[in-house]
């Protein structure tokens, strides 16, 4: 075997180097099993998704196998001969008020070895048992002996379970089973995000978001329909690597791999979010031209489309300016752009309405510049995308920005709880939107980039009458930074 083609000899980790050494050593035979359960309530979040990457990644890695565990509590198999926890599980008692304890070690200076709870009252409905049962075991209870049921080899869990892996190690040893080895890395933490899931409830049921699949949540359902890619995901949970010590890392991180996946997997499409109108006014009425344009830049296999351009159009609004500022370049009276795809333009003269705000652009346009280049050589300082008003289709953009104003959602303030920290202009909606006519029937969580705006993906919302789109991220934008400064 090369030295490329050996498992062992790429970048690592301490956690790579942990199964490296055992698998130098021969322990646990040479075999690498690792185990991901998921949470009860299946509402996985990006933080879960660094321990599917681990624990999938490195079973693939090294040849072994990885258990997607749904882990059931029922204690119908087990069998016990005391008395009271007979009378527990007759549902005698009511919640909390009896516990079974192991009484390990009163003087232990961990306390999840002095007296830990194996069992616990809970009249509750089971998903598969119904009300048969009201007694169910603790995690740290049938941790160790899931994982030694399963023969697993390397049980890999975040560095709350730290503290608890001594009393992994003495269940496993105490009662005579096969012991897996149990080892923590550092948990997911992202800037302007919270992954507690009493919090993402309560964000769900008091309604400060549309539910566990609002594009503004970590879920995976939710960062699914904001149009994040598997492959985005994976890609991001590679380069973060695991540690002993927990951080929180920024949120840009996490965007940067998505704008990074998506600039090359995206059809480039044409959309206005913000209208407004143009005419050119030397252009022949009810003519319709068809340009070329390009699908991908990134990808020549993506080929090219057709997008139908007429005498009006429409712009973005930040696009014109009728008092443009310094190191401003877009279209402004006397002014002369390139239309992508199609022709150089000049504002000639505009239209206000009766609050003095520009409705409407007259321009002419050079004949010769078809395609987006002059003949005679003359260079123009900014390109601008349109939609042809005739052709155009009408669409919603939701737009985001973080969910939560403060890096960390958990700073909360004096008397308040996180909720003071959401943040109220997370979500804007656009709903006289135009897109161009190749996007007519596009699927659900079709992704796409519109030129010059940014990443959108098609939300399930959509219907026959109209596209709905959520912002997956924004493209950087030059003059917005620039006029910030300003």
């Amino acid at each position: 075997m090369s030295e490329s083609a050996n498992p062992l000899a790429g970048p690592s980790n301490f956690i790579r180097d942990i199964i490296k050494e055992d698998l130098k050593t021969g322990k646990f035979g040479g075999r690498v099993h690792t185990r991901f359960p998921p949470e009860p309530n299946g509402y996985l979040h990006i933080g879960h998704a660094k321990s599917i990457c681990l624990n999938f990644g490195l079973a693939a890695e090294f040849g072994g196998k990885c258990n997607l565990r749904f882990d059931d509590t029922n204690p119908e198999k087990e069998e016990q001969n005391l008395n009271l926890f007979e009378r527990m599980r007759a549902g005698e008692f009511p919640d909390g008020s009896r516990t079974l304890r192991t009484k390990i070690d009163m003087a232990a200076r961990n306390l999840n070895l002095r007296d830990p709870v194996m069992y616990r009252i809970l009249h509750a409905s089971h998903h598969r048992t119904g009300d048969k049962w009201c007694i169910y075991p603790m995690y740290d209870f049938t941790h160790g002996q899931s994982d030694s049921i399963e023969r697993i080899t390397h049980s890999i869990c975040t560095l709350e379970f730290e503290d608890h892996r001594p009393l992994y190690d003495w269940y496993c040893e105490n009662l005579g089973i096969y012991h897996p080895q149990q080892i923590e890395f550092d948990r997911l933490n992202l800037s302007y995000t919270l992954l507690s899931k009493r919090k993402l409830l309560k964000l769900v049921q008091d309604g400060h978001v549309r539910g566990w699949d609002d594009p503004r949540m970590p879920t995976l359902s939710g960062i699914r329909r904001r149009g994040y890619t598997p492959e985005a995901i994976r890609n991001f949970c590679a380069n973060i690597g695991v540690s002993k010590t927990n951080g929180t890392l920024e949120l840009a991180m996490l965007e940067h791999f998505v704008r990074e996946d998506l600039n090359r997997r995206a059809q480039r499409v044409m959309a206005v979010l913000r209208p407004l109108r143009v005419v050119i006014d030397n252009y022949p009425n009810g003519e319709v031209e068809e340009m070329e344009a390009v699908n991908n830049p990134e990808d020549s296999s993506m080929g090219t489309r057709k997008v139908p351009f007429s005498r009006v159009l429409y712009i973005e609004q930040e696009d014109f300016r009728e008092e443009p500022p310094k190191q401003y370049y877009r279209l402004s009276p006397g002014r002369e752009v390139r239309l992508r795809y199609a022709y150089f333009v000049k504002c000639t003269s505009l239209v206000k309405n009766e609050k003095g705000e520009v409705v409407e652009v007259h321009c002419t346009y050079d004949p010769a510049t078809r395609g987006g280049n002059a003949p005679d050589g003359r260079k123009v300082k900014s390109t601008i995308h349109w939609v042809s008003a005739a052709h155009a289709i009408d669409a919603e953009a939701r737009l985001y920005e973080n969910l939560f104003s403060k890096e960390n959602p958990n700073d909360e303030p004096q008397g308040d709880d996180f909720t003071a920290n959401l943040n109220p202009n997370s979500l804007e909606v656009l709903t006289n939107c135009k897109v161009e006519p190749s996007l007519a029937g596009a699927a659900p969580l079709t992704r796409f980039q519109f030129e010059r705006l940014g990443y959108f993906c098609v939300d399930p919302d959509s219907g026959s009458g109209k596209l709905v789109f959520n912002q997956t991220a924004r493209l950087r934008d030059t003059w917005a930074k620039i006029e910030k400064r300003l």
